[in-house]
């Protein structure tokens, strides 16, 4: 079976039509099979284009690795491992940028990227599962592309399993920058500049707060965010969406089979589809932004500001908030101190780095059986610990898992605490909560499931909220506050799901032009 199909190889072909100049694919080879199919995959890149010529004699440290490089030798990226599955779009990606293709990114962030100084290294080991790796990937790439100051290897953790043992990596994405750990997990391109370029945060909030009022001030850009923009954009209103990263929890989201009229799709992939709707329209996209305080007008007709954690601002005549939810911790001893060193919330991401060890799943709902499910497949054994005393799964999820022989499930099982030799997880420690008895249970990883908590508490008691944090709305999307309506997994809506984050969003959108055209009235 060949490394890429005929088809996937016609479409690579037409990408490579939008080369600007030569490049070359150097390729550092062992005898294995992986590098008997990398040197099948650079081998079958290079007669797609005229501009592509392949060097099977590559001297790199790892193998088998490959290096694009332009001919000028100032723009060069390096992958050790096959960058298939998740990462294929950011093997496209990179062929392009090194090939003089300009990234789809801001003129003014591109700018800041050309002209950064000092030396930066980087180093990011992925997973091929993993949804998350490839933005940082392709930002880390596009850095390597275009300031020769930059270099950047982006690495197999599975295939280089001794290097990640070596290293302590529990995660992926994780970042090392010029040999010292630089960041884990999700990061776009404006996100590392800020952190490596101190001057690139004061000027993205300058420019927020040179903007002119908006109509429409959508706080989110998952689901339910994107959806309220179309919307209000589709009316002819004034519209911008802020947000921290676009996509939010749907980034996070795997496998999707209940999104109606598509049967089979995955976050990320609906992520970008999302975008580009999105920028069909005449609205604003302010990303890696993360609200601090919303005010409201002090006297009628009055905008409401929204100030961000770098100083920005943004005025608004109406604003829909759609900050949906992230994943809720267990809150007892040794998560926080092993997140990320055993401790994880993503099975997809991080389940490869646990092949052949044993990890438990806590949380017996939808998520946690889904993850045991896939975990199952990978590592040795799984353990899922869940409190009450029945799983809360669908009955067709259980059966799978009961049907999988390395899974053992522990009900009525209140996890105290994560233990660890203080560089990693080695196990967890459970309350029977019928007898009170507390067992240790031996292990290498631990993937909390035990679902979402609001972003809702930057908000204050602006407007009221649910015992739970949720926002209250009305059946109109409407808060207690005119003006301010919500949308998605922040509100106290029932069932958390993409469609109906996707119309709740939609109808925020409509109560908020309705309330525009009265108010203005």
């Amino acid at each position: 079976m060949p490394v890429i199909d005929q088809s996937t190889a016609d479409q690579l072909k037409t990408y490579l039509a939008n080369l600007r100049r030569p490049i070359r694919l150097i390729a550092t080879l062992d005898d294995s099979v992986k590098s008997a199919e990398m040197k099948e995959l650079v081998e079958t890149i290079a007669p797609l284009s005229e501009l592509v010529t392949v060097d099977l004699t590559g001297s790199a440290s790892r193998a088998p690795s490959f290096l694009i490089s332009a001919d000028d030798g100032q723009s060069e990226v390096e992958f050790a491992g096959l960058p298939l599955g998740h990462e294929f779009s950011s093997l496209i990606l990179a062929l392009l940028h090194v090939g003089g293709h300009p990234p789809k990114e801001d003129a003014e962030l591109l700018e800041s990227v050309a002209t950064l100084e000092g030396t930066y290294h980087f180093e990011t080991f992925f997973s091929l599962s993993c949804q998350n790796c490839p933005d940082v990937i392709q930002a880390l790439n596009i850095m390597a592309a275009r300031n020769p100051n930059v270099s950047h290897v982006a690495i197999d953790g599975a295939l280089f399993q001794d290097e990640v043992e070596k290293r302590k990596i529990m995660a992926v994405p994780t970042v090392f920058l010029n040999g010292e750990p630089f960041g884990s997990g999700r990061m776009n391109l404006s996100e590392i500049m800020a952190r490596v370029d101190t001057g690139s945060a004061d000027k993205a909030a300058k420019k927020l707060s040179a903007q002119a009022p908006y109509d429409v001030l959508v706080v989110g850009g998952g689901p339910a965010g994107a959806a309220a923009a179309i919307y209000t954009a589709r009316k002819g209103i004034r519209t911008a969406i802020i947000a921290e990263q676009f996509g939010g929890q749907l980034m996070d989201t795997m496998g999707i089979e209940n999104f109606i009229s598509v049967p089979y799709t995955e976050g990320p992939r609906l992520t970008a589809e999302l975008e580009r709707h999105v920028q069909e329209y005449d609205l604003d996209v302010f990303s890696q932004q993360r609200i601090s305080e919303l005010v409201r007008p002090s006297e009628k007709g009055a905008l409401f500001a929204l100030t961000t954690e770098s100083g920005g601002s943004l005025k608004a005549k109406a604003v829909i908030l759609a900050t949906g939810a992230r994943w809720k911790t267990i809150g007892v001893p040794g998560e926080a101190e092993y997140r990320n060193k055993g401790v994880a919330y993503c099975p997809h991401c991080d389940g490869p780095l646990y092949k052949g060890k044993r990890v438990a799943v806590i949380g017996g709902g939808n998520s946690g059986v889904e993850a045991a499910i896939d975990l199952a497949g990978i590592v040795s054994h799984v353990t899922l610990i869940e409190y009450d005393n029945q799983l809360r799964a669908d009955a067709v999820l259980q059966k799978k898992m009961h049907s999988l022989p390395n899974v053992t499930a522990i009900v009525s099982a209140q996890t105290t605490e994560i233990l660890g030799d203080e560089e990693k997880v080695n196990g967890l420690r459970y309350k029977d909560r019928e007898s009170q008895d507390e067992h240790d249970v031996e292990l290498e990883g631990a993937f909390v499931q035990i679902g979402l908590v609001p972003n809702s508490e930057w908000l204050g008691n602006v407007v009221a909220k649910s015992a739970y944090g949720e926002i209250e709305i009305d059946h109109r999307c409407e808060t207690s506050v005119p003006g301010i309506f919500a949308a998605g997994d922040v509100t106290t809506v029932p069932y958390k799901q993409i469609v109906i984050s996707m119309g709740e969003g939609s109808k925020a959108a409509l109560s908020a032009f309705d309330y525009l055209i009265r108010a203005d009235g």
